[in-house]
């Protein structure tokens, strides 16, 4: 199939099915070092994140469950006071309320964040960051 073959209906429609957030979704500052691409959906949310080297997510925890999907490069994540190094196709799995951490040695780590539901700070520091857009799929 070819553009050319679909309906005016779907070219019209395409944005609310279909985003390229390297390119349509400004970055959000996550902490220090640490940015992200975020879209959402009603009972979801994805970060296409890009963490600096040096760069330091303290311990936390959040409510909501978090699976990471590491694209390139690697951090050392800390969960539960234990230290994981995690690399390109490693998949991590935080159920809620778990205390976790990352910290970046010398190299960048690339990653898709996706939690369920979406996380409210990040959708209030996407609005106090972007305060004129909106959270696409929102």
């Amino acid at each position: 199939m070819k553009e050319s073959d679909f309906s005016p209906a779907a070219a019209r429609d395409r944005e609310r099915y279909v985003v390229r957030p390297r390119e349509a979704v400004p970055i959000t500052e996550l902490v220090k070092g640490s940015t992200s691409h975020l879209v959402r959906g009603s009972n979801v949310m994805l970060s296409f994140l890009t963490m600096k080297a040096g760069s330091v997510f303290e311990l936390h925890s959040h409510p909501e469950e978090q699976i990471m999907v590491v694209l390139e490069g690697y951090c050392d994540e800390i969960i539960e006071g234990k230290i994981y190094r995690v690399g390109p196709g490693d998949v991590l799995r935080l159920p809620p309320n778990v205390t976790h951490g990352a910290f970046l040695r010398e190299v960048d780590c690339t990653c898709i964040d996706v939690f369920s539901p979406p996380r409210r700070d990040y959708a209030d520091k996407f609005a106090h960051q972007h305060p004129d857009l909106p959270l696409r799929f929102a």
